[in-house]
């Protein structure tokens, strides 16, 4: 079974339709390519990540990097006007 296979049967199982999974499947593929050029981490390290935010995104979870800052942090990475 190739990569696309196993990914497309990966997505079945958290409970897309056929043509959804397989979209899904090709859309981590593309995106795995793309993070191993930009981060320079391996393929396995990458799809251990992709597949991750997969699962976590099907439960409902808001992984770390993705959640909203922390009230009264919105403003952190603004640069600082009060000297102006």
């Amino acid at each position: 079974m190739n990569e696309l296979a196993q990914l497309t049967a990966v997505c079945r199982g958290l409970g897309a339709q056929p043509e959804q999974a397989d979209a899904m499947a090709r859309q981590l593929l593309k995106r795995a390519d793309q993070l191993v050029v930009a981060r320079g981490q391996t393929r396995a390290e990458v799809m251990a990540y992709l597949l991750r935010l997969v699962v976590q995104g099907r439960s409902g979870e808001v992984p770390p990097e993705f959640q909203a800052p922390a009230p009264g942090r919105e403003n952190q990475n603004r640069p600082d006007n009060s000297a102006k």
